[in-house]
């Protein structure tokens, strides 16, 4: 059965788990993703009973501006609407804010947050540092 959570608290290996089933180099640095998600703002987790099978977090400046760092899926779940509820109850926890922002990380997923109200802002050009 399919339940969100609003925790804030994951265990090392259940981000991992998550993080490399969607092959995101972040799976490398699950210790510091327990503590980047226990300083995040807003975390929303959906489990499959005992498994971690999604999640997305959060960073606000508590008035205008939040942003959505991490919105995964695992592959296996992709497609069954957990990604649209979960940007659904953020969209509604910061309703108030002037900006909800992300960052599609490959063209493939923008078609899919347009579809959820959000818009490719013309002009801006969303810009990395990397430092392992």
């Amino acid at each position: 059965m399919i339940t969100y959570k609003d925790i804030k608290t994951f265990q090392e290996k259940d981000l991992k788990d998550l993080f490399e089933s969607v092959g995101w180099v972040s799976a490398k640095y699950s210790d510091r993703l327990v503590k980047a998600l226990a300083n995040s703002d807003t975390v929303i987790s959906v489990w499959d009973d005992e498994k971690l099978v999604g999640l997305i977090n959060l960073l606000d400046d508590g008035e205008l501006t939040a942003y959505a760092h991490y919105l995964l899926i695992r592959p296996d779940y992709q497609h069954k609407g957990i990604g649209r509820e979960l940007l659904s109850r953020v969209k509604e926890k910061y309703k108030n804010y002037l900006y909800l922002v992300l960052t599609a990380e490959n063209k493939e997923v923008v078609s899919f947050y347009e579809k959820q109200g959000f818009r490719v802002t013309e002009g801006a050009s969303p810009m990395t540092i990397f430092t392992p």
